[in-house]
């Protein structure tokens, strides 16, 4: 056996408490290892030799070099203690802090054993819960739909339906979002994302200048509320971007410090190295190299206390959560004050981090709830666009995905195909509708919520940013196009309980990517045909919905669910 692939850390993301009483226990495995079998010896912190239970662990997924091994524990006493056995060629080995070993002095278990000393009930992650169900549509507000006609549209230089560039501005307004609710619903749609709303200088709103007020060009903060109030009508919910990361050069705290450098009381808000802001050489630190953004600094207690005012002013207005801008470069200890502030007003306040990159320190409950599935994004453009992986490791890499983080995390994580800081999908696939209805089947069937860029539903195109930020082309609009009754009906999926309660299998089978979800004898089942070919694929089931499937053959591009 391989010694070292095996792996378990306590009090992380392969052990965690799901309630008060309820742990999931994971157990990592070379891949290569057929072991026997897989059981946790379990008991009571204080009569753990006295009293053992044991419950055997079973293969729930494998990437491309592990296996991991799960169980669930319901537990009498939660304060648990625990070791593992691992069988392998009829022989016993042991698994506890001491690593692997042929015998364990369960006498001395106080020594060296796993424990969850206790489940405080504070400290377990709580679902928010309707992430399961939820359905988001992305929104680059400038470039989605003008509604108030009567406005000051002199700002406006891009007509509409031309190509944007980065200083575009189109006109898209709040009014035309509140005007488009009625179809966003029949899309399917339960959840808005909004780019910046608050007052800026661009056209994305990234570099705020004043963060109680929404920027003209997209209306008033009465047109907000409107569009809140309305949405919530239509059972539709609002997140809108958190951008505390920096803030744009016309903030009047950033301004005062330029002003009276280190005179100013807000000259530690911001990491200059010097006693005045200097653009050439840049001494200030920014997002990315942009010195028109400076960079908060979130350590600065003040600046924290005037970020969580702003968060409290805007959650007075309804919004159902928060997408966290450049989140992982925003200190650990914001985040944790930021997410005790927001729950403390609307548990069920969803708040999403931008981070692009294994985010697990961010998601243990203290911080954000799940990020932009940008790791589920490559994932796709590496199987359908690029070709780099076969169905066998898709499999592997979206299961592999889903070990990154928690039970819970999972089930709220925000599993996106493009954005606004990405190529469009349909372009990365060549235009093929094919590819981008297989890649959507995906999403809207793996774990946590799905997610559709504005215009995704028409077949926008675009290439990295701006291209990505087109206007949307309404005279494309056809509830009868393919793609629309596509999305349509995936987004009707999302209210079965096997997708927001059950659990996932996946695999590869005759060439075609497999992805089954389960909850009691409750089925349903994707294969999606990312070959050249045609694959034979008769129906075991019921067709629930399907794409390139003749009912006994899955040609190339295809998919089909079944129950």
């Amino acid at each position: 056996m391989n010694k070292e692939a095996v792996l378990h850390t306590p009090s992380s993301k392969y052990c965690f408490a799901l309630n008060e009483n309820t742990v999931i226990l994971r157990l990592r495995i070379a891949r290569t290892d057929e072991v026997d079998s897989v059981s946790v010896i379990y008991g009571g912190k204080y009569d753990f030799y006295m009293k053992q239970k044991r419950l055997p662990l079973t293969k729930a997924y494998t990437d491309n070099l592990f296996c991991y091994y799960q169980t669930e524990l319901k537990l009498d006493d939660i304060r648990l203690v625990y070791i593992f056995e691992i069988a392998h060629n009829k022989e016993i080995t042991y698994y506890s802090e001491d690593g692997l070993t042929d015998t364990f002095d369960f006498k001395f278990n106080y020594f060296n054993a796993f424990q969850l000393a206790y489940i405080n009930a504070i400290d377990v992650h709580r679902e928010v819960p309707w992430m399961k169900r939820a359905v988001f549509y992305h929104i680059f507000i400038d470039r989605f739909f003008i509604g108030d006609t009567e406005k000051d549209d002199e700002y406006i230089n891009l007509k509409w339906g031309e190509s944007p560039g980065i200083y575009s501005f189109a006109g898209g307004d709040l009014k035309g979002i509140t005007k488009k609710l009625d179809y966003l619903s029949s899309l399917g749609i339960n959840v808005l994302y909004l780019t910046p709303v608050f007052c800026s200088l661009s056209n994305h709103k990234y570099d705020i200048s004043d963060y109680f007020k929404i920027d003209r060009q997209f209306g008033s903060n009465e047109d907000f509320k409107e569009l809140i109030d309305k949405a919530h009508q239509n059972g539709i919910r609002i997140v809108i971007d958190a951008v505390f990361n920096h803030c744009g050069e016309d903030l009047k705290q950033f301004a005062d410090v330029v002003k009276n450098g280190k005179s100013s009381p807000y000259f530690d808000w911001f990491i200059l190295n010097g006693d005045n802001p200097i653009k050439e050489p840049l001494n200030y630190e920014c997002f990315a190299y942009c010195d028109h953004m400076p960079k908060f600094n979130t350590s600065n207690l003040e600046l924290q206390k005037h970020l969580l005012e702003i968060t409290s002013y805007w959650m007075e207005y309804g919004i159902d959560g928060w997408r966290l801008d450049v989140s992982d470069e925003v200190s650990h200890n914001f985040w944790r004050k930021f997410r005790e502030h927001v729950k403390g007003i609307n548990k069920d306040c969803v708040i999403i981090g931008e981070n692009w990159h294994d985010a697990n320190p961010f998601l243990l409950g203290d911080q954000y709830d799940s990020i932009m599935n940008y790791a589920f994004t490559k994932a796709c453009y590496d199987f359908f666009a690029d070709n780099l992986i076969d169905a066998k490791g898709f499999a592997e890499r979206l299961s592999g995905l889903l070990m990154r983080n928690s039970t819970q995390v999972n089930k709220m994580m925000l599993n996106i195909l493009d954005s606004h800081d990405t190529h469009r999908f349909l372009t990365l696939v060549k235009g093929n509708t094919d590819k981008l209805i297989c890649a959507l089947s995906v999403t809207f069937m793996y774990v946590g919520a799905a997610s559709i860029y504005y215009g995704t539903e028409i077949g926008l195109e675009g290439g990295h940013d701006p291209d990505s930020r087109r206007t949307f082309d309404w005279q494309k609009v056809d509830e009868k196009d393919q793609l629309f009754k596509i999305i349509k009906g995936l987004a009707s999926l999302k209210e079965n309980e096997v997708l927001s309660e059950g659990g996932i299998k996946l695999y590869s089978e005759d060439g075609l990517f497999v992805l089954e979800r389960f909850l009691g004898q409750k089925t349903l089942t994707l294969r999606v045909n990312n070959t050249a070919t045609d694959i034979k694929c008769p129906l075991t089931g019921t067709e629930v919905l399907s794409h390139n499937f003749t009912g006994t053959v899955l040609k190339s591009n295809g998919f089909m669910i079944e129950t």
